[in-house]
């Protein structure tokens, strides 16, 4: 390499130091994010966005390196730990008294996501520089199926490069909140649309009935309490590890990896609990802890990257847009043939875009005293995609072997 072009040598690269500095970032966004004339811009660009950007600006300053061991350390540990505490959390029974509809159109924008990754990559993966484009569409897949935890599941599940990842998480920003931007702008024109086709307001009277009966009274965490969710996560991890360690790899290229086997233990196991007195656990706070370290582990991911790789990202974009509109349009189609209203499928797309942190902001848009609805769906779509995801990443493994 050109010694005139060699990037400078990175500021800080003490696993420590580097590791603070993560924290600090992250420590820094959610500081600024509460204050109150910030706000709106923290409503439409949640703080999840900036804790990967603003470490991928550090490591193009030259602040934090590119690779480092404390990223291996996060991506080995804190997504099954997360993920654990996540899983046990979650009140299926709640979300199944959602109601077919909502469920139904959760499910038509789940289609259209894993359908239309594929479609968009046969028209566009042959343009692409990147040998491995298709590993980046499939972590993008896991975030457009119910969030960050699932793209950060899918990299891992496919050993997706950060090179590779980089212009993806520009498409998973502007088109991703873009198409946001668009359905909030839509729900002035709910009841026009509601009108048109036909569709009935009683199912959302219903769902407002039902709030009362979904809704987690939470305590003040104690210490006792922390150390017990930080324990019984932290144990769960290595366990799923140690089996994961013992099945086989599937997949020619690797789909499914040990590493891939112990998460789906932990969601697993996870959910299963989530079933038993364990899911208690949520009134002291263990999804806010499994929230915790899964933003830490993004701006680990975010310092990783490389920001020139949004230089590639026109085409990327293009692609983005047209897998979208294969989601779009099978959820309007869905919509018009079981005349559900404009708010499913506002709230069931960004259940799947968006997950858990944008689809309850769209549903309280469209109406304001649903908001809860809107996280019951996206914590839907994160469970679904979970799984899901790594059969649409399979499909576009098949699609990435055609083309080639």
């Amino acid at each position: 390499m050109d010694p005139v072009l060699a990037s400078p040598a990175p500021l800080f690269t003490d696993p420590m130091t580097v590791i603070a500095v993560l924290a600090s970032v992250l420590a820094g966004v959610f500081a600024i994010s509460s204050i109150e004339k910030l706000e709106p811009l923290f409503k439409y660009v949640p703080p999840v966005i900036w804790a990967y950007f603003i470490p991928m600006m550090l490591t193009t300053l030259g602040i934090t390196p590119a690779s480092s061991p404390v990223y291996d350390w996060m991506s080995t540990y804190l997504l099954p730990f997360s993920l654990f505490l996540l899983m046990i959390t979650v009140d299926v029974r709640a979300i199944l008294r959602l109601g077919p509809r909502a469920l139904f159109m959760m499910l038509v924008g789940t289609l259209g996501i894993v359908l239309g990754a594929p479609i968009a990559f046969l028209i566009f993966g042959g343009f692409f520089s990147d040998p491995v484009a298709w590993k980046g569409f499939a972590a993008l897949s896991g975030s457009w199926i119910g969030g960050t935890a699932n793209m950060l599941f899918v990299k891992e599940a496919v050993s997706t490069p950060d090179s590779t990842l980089a212009p993806l998480l520009v498409v998973d920003v502007v088109a991703g909140y873009g198409w946001m931007g668009i359905l909030i702008f839509l729900s002035a024109y709910q009841t026009k649309f509601d009108n048109w086709v036909g569709a009935s307001r009683e199912v959302i009277d219903k769902l407002q009935g039902q709030l009362e009966e979904i809704e987690t009274d939470r305590v003040p965490i104690t210490l006792g309490k922390f150390i017990i969710i930080l324990g019984l996560g932290l144990g769960a991890t290595l366990a799923a590890q140690g089996l994961g360690a013992e099945l086989p790899e599937l997949g020619d290229p690797t789909v499914i990896s040990q590493g891939t086997w112990a998460i789906l233990i932990v969601v697993t196991v996870g959910l299963a609990l989530s079933f038993t007195p364990a899911r208690s656990l949520e009134t002291d706070g263990a999804s806010r802890i499994g929230y915790a370290a899964l933003y830490l582990l993004l701006t680990s991911i975010g310092a990783s990257a490389d920001l020139k790789a949004v230089l590639d990202a026109p085409l990327y974009l293009v692609a983005g847009a047209a897998w979208l509109s294969v989601h779009v349009a099978l959820l309007f189609g869905a919509a018009i043939i079981s005349k559900s209203p404009l708010f499913f499928v506002a709230t069931g797309s960004m259940a799947n875009v968006g997950g858990a942190a944008s689809a309850p902001i769209v549903a309280g848009v469209y109406v304001p005293s649903l908001a809860p609805v809107g996280l019951l769906m996206g914590v839907a779509g994160y469970i679904l995609g979970v799984y899901v995801a790594l059969f649409c990443a399979e499909l576009l493994r098949y699609v990435h072997l055609f083309l080639i």
